[in-house]
């Protein structure tokens, strides 16, 4: 089977994605850096963590943001793993992924106390492949509320 252009873009964004996720499934997050841009953008959209003198939001680079999330919910959750249930992309380097991620929190992980409880949520991830065969965005979506219920954490304002 030969791919036309257009097809090889779309392929090639796919076994980036897909790769990507492979490494976090290792958690091997200087993969996961590696497979970025040096100025990839990063944005966990429902992510807010408070620490005691400042408030740590999922929107950045993947370098200065997103390297130290992932470490610290890897961290958190040691059998942190995923399941990649779709990757889709369109010609132009665009990808939209349906991921599971899932893990038990054996440490405290922003504002949720450890209650040695495992989550399972679906996330939708959003990503773009330049033309040089590097991730240089990625967006991520998922119900922050449901996470924190499966962990035991009632927030009450």
């Amino acid at each position: 089977m030969t791919l036309t252009t257009n097809e090889a873009v779309s392929g090639r964004a796919v076994e980036v994605a897909a790769a990507f996720f492979d490494a976090y499934r290792r958690q091997d997050v200087d993969a996961m850096v590696g497979l970025c841009s040096d100025t990839a953008v990063f944005e966990y959209i429902p992510f807010e963590m408070w620490g005691r003198q400042r408030v740590m939001r999922g929107a950045g680079k993947v370098a200065t943001i997103g390297k130290p999330l992932w470490s610290g919910f890897i961290a958190a959750f040691p059998d942190l793993t995923n399941t990649v249930q779709r990757i889709t992309a369109d010609d132009n380097g665009n990808i939209a992924a349906q991921v599971v991620l899932s893990g038990t929190q054996s440490e405290p992980w922003g504002t949720i106390a450890n209650a040695w409880q495992h989550f399972s949520e679906p996330h939708l991830f959003v990503m773009h492949v330049g033309g040089d065969g590097l991730i240089d965005s990625i967006t991520a979506y998922w119900d922050c509320a449901s996470v924190s219920r499966q962990l035991g954490h009632y927030e009450v304002d």
